[in-house]
């Protein structure tokens, strides 16, 4: 099969679900890495490795949609919860801009209580007073929220976002885009078609997103597979996902904290890195994770077919929610790369290169 698949491959020709399976399943993964390391370097052959500067605010931790993987949210009325004014984020993007960053990932809950002015008013006054700050705000379902309770349709509600400035979204929200996984995981989110039709409607206006996986929880192999159609076709329908970008469940304070056995440690992450690069034959830009894998990890992944190192994230809640917290620099970041053997440049949101290092 390995060689099978080499060949597939090389001629540039697409893998089917019985090689992803088995990708997934048996392949030896020092061959896997190998092989998803020469894909790398066909479509980008330059040794760089990009990273974004940047930082991931949350607005509020009020949520209705209660999925079974989240540490960080409260219910409304919770005495923990908390919803913040337009200044205070925008606050938080000064905090960042001043750090030097080029993005700032704003994501929060699920609040039924927020007007859609709130969201146009954090984009609309992040580029008039950050103008180097790229507003990368709002997942999927977010979006689908505002849809409800401003009563527009999700196309009306991307269009006003583009409207007040902006032009991606992250890829967050998507899980396993599985019927069976998000039925068991995050029931009120709807099925995969809920995530799909949001960055869809995005790709069809002209905004570009990233597409992410969170696994390690209850998906099989299958799931994983139906994951990486679905964002294999879209990306197919208008080329608008920049990046694939998976990481593992944090399962710390969570409801499905006591029973997940799935997640086997680093070298499973490396098989799920090195299986998306090869099967993902449409995707610019594999990111490797130092931040939920933990940097040594990230670096490894550099040679598993990543390009791309993520971000600084100089703020992150929802990880730490869920008692899993780790942190950088950019000159560590820089020195992680470098010391993986690759010439590390900063890049922006949709990554255009910025300087190299």
């Amino acid at each position: 099969m390995l060689g099978a698949i080499r060949d597939k491959v090389e001629a540039g020709k697409r893998l089917d679900r019985a090689e992803g399976r088995w990708l997934l399943t048996e392949a030896p993964l020092l061959d896997l890495g190998s092989l998803a390391q020469d894909a790398r370097f066909r479509r980008i052959p330059e040794r760089r490795v990009t990273f974004v500067v940047d930082s991931n605010p949350n607005y509020t931790n009020v949520c209705v949609t209660d999925c079974q993987f989240c540490a960080f949210y409260r219910k409304p009325g919770d005495p923990e919860a908390y919803t913040l004014s337009v200044d205070d984020v925008l606050r938080k993007v000064e905090a960042a801009s001043l750090g030097g960053a080029t993005t700032v990932l704003l994501q929060g809950g699920h609040n039924p209580d927020l007007p859609l002015d709130y969201y146009l008013s954090l984009v609309r006054e992040t580029r008039r007073r950050f103008p180097s700050v790229t507003p990368h705000f709002f997942s999927a379902s977010e979006i689908r929220t505002m849809a409800l309770t401003s009563g527009l349709a999700v196309p009306d509600v991307i269009a006003r976002l583009k409207e007040a400035g902006q032009t991606t979204l992250p890829g967050g929200g998507a899980e396993v885009l599985s019927e069976r996984v998000r039925t068991r995981i995050a029931p009120k989110k709807g099925g995969p078609g809920a995530w799909l039709e949001v960055h869809r409607e995005a790709h069809r206006q002209g905004l570009k997103s990233t597409a992410t996986m969170m696994y390690g929880h209850v998906e099989e192999p299958e799931d994983v597979l139906d994951h990486w159609d679905a964002i294999r076709d879209l990306q197919d329908e208008h080329g608008g996902f920049t990046a694939f970008v998976p990481w593992s469940f944090k399962p710390g304070n969570t409801l499905l904290e006591k029973w997940i056995t799935h997640y086997k440690g680093p070298s499973a992450y490396l098989r799920m890195l090195g299986a998306s690069r090869l099967y993902l034959d449409n995707f610019p830009h594999v990111q490797a994770s130092w931040f939920s894998e933990g940097k040594r990890t990230g670096q490894v992944a550099l040679h598993w077919g990543a390009d791309d190192f993520g971000g600084t994230l100089f703020e992150e809640n929802v990880h730490a929610a869920a008692d899993y917290v780790n942190r950088t620099s950019v000159a560590e970041i820089v020195t992680l790369i470098r010391d993986a053997g690759f010439t590390p440049a900063q890049r922006t949101t949709t990554y255009e290169i910025l300087r190299e290092l």
